[in-house]
């Protein structure tokens, strides 16, 4: 299938499937339907402007972010099961926010704006951190198969300092739950604005270095007799899958195999260069995070089952069918 014509048509019918499902996500909530043109009623258009509207868009961009990292991440590593979590982002993000819980307590946070800039900003530098870790116990990132194995050590001792601050303040744990969990219901209109701002500061980077992904996969040693600078190309992309996935984790927590999956399916129904792929991940990156928000919406209604529970079974089930018709 030629790039040419696939690329440009694929993007075109997922932009349309993430306008509708930003459509179903407005207007689906957990008790019913309302009309998506509420005329006069000022509490039914609070509800669908000022809630969901901002929730729906929050998801789609967490998605796109998740969904780009993982293109970037699985060109960077070679490694079609390559994550956005592989560099210890979501175990940082994780004992981030036990931290501020077990320090300042549930009651603390749990007043508006404060809990959600808190646990935001909380669950960010703890990614951030991690990251940063991770880069110094490989002595940067010249050698990939080190920089695996320093993400592996430092996601295993994060979380594992997560569980012990669970475990000596029991108090925090039903708060931790929802971030574990995954979940956009705290998505407001600060939180979309920013995941967008991310999102085109990162494609913008990730875009620029389209060209030297696609030597990549010839080889290093063909990568670099090609002119490409290795360690900067590298530094920049790691920066992304990081600046990336930490803004997506400190919005929805913790969703699993969305930036594992949604390069697969882009490589299922095109062959594109990585410019392409990494694009077209982000679309459908967010597609499906916000398809699988207007499931767990509809499908326990009155109550909503957490996304990161629908990504964990759906994209799982996905690869396990992958790993069965055909070896990665």
């Amino acid at each position: 299938m030629s790039l040419l014509r696939s690329g440009p048509a694929f993007a075109g019918m997922l932009a349309a499937a993430g306008v509708a499902f930003i459509a179903l996500g407005v207007a689906t909530g957990s008790v019913g339907w309302e009309p998506l043109w509420p005329g006069q009623d000022a509490t039914i258009a609070a509800i669908l402007w000022e809630i969901r509207l901002p929730r729906s868009l929050g998801a789609w961009l967490a998605g796109a972010l998740l969904g780009l990292a993982g293109a970037v991440a699985q060109g960077v590593f070679r490694n079609p099961l390559a994550d956005p979590y592989l560099l210890g982002t979501a175990s940082g993000a994780s004992l981030g926010v036990a931290l501020l819980l077990a320090t300042l307590g549930v009651s603390a946070l749990a007043a508006g704006w404060v809990g959600q800039l808190g646990l935001t900003g909380a669950a960010f530098v703890g990614a951030a951190l991690a990251v940063l870790a991770t880069l110094v116990l490989s002595h940067g990132v010249q050698h990939t198969l080190r920089l695996l194995l320093a993400g592996v050590v430092v996601g295993m001792v994060l979380g594992a300092m997560s569980s012990l601050i669970m475990f000596r303040a029991p108090e925090s744990l039903r708060a931790m739950q929802a971030f574990m969990l995954g979940t956009t219901s705290f998505l407001g209109w600060p939180g979309a604005h920013l995941l967008a701002v991310v999102l085109m500061l990162c494609l913008t980077l990730a875009l620029a270095f389209g060209r030297a992904l696609d030597a990549l996969t010839l080889g290093e040693v063909t990568a670099q007799s090609l002119g490409v600078p290795l360690a900067r190309v590298r530094s920049a992309l790691i920066g992304v899958v990081a600046l990336a996935t930490g803004a997506a984790v400190a919005q929805v927590g913790l969703v699993a195999f969305v930036g594992l999956v949604a390069p697969h399916l882009v490589r299922s129904a095109a062959r594109p260069t990585h410019g392409w792929l990494m694009a077209l991940s982000a679309l459908m990156g967010g597609a499906l995070l916000l398809a699988a928000d207007v499931t767990g919406r509809w499908l326990l209604a009155p109550q909503e089952l957490p996304v990161g529970i629908l990504t964990a079974v759906l994209g799982g089930g996905y690869l396990l069918f992958l790993m069965h018709r055909k070896p990665l």
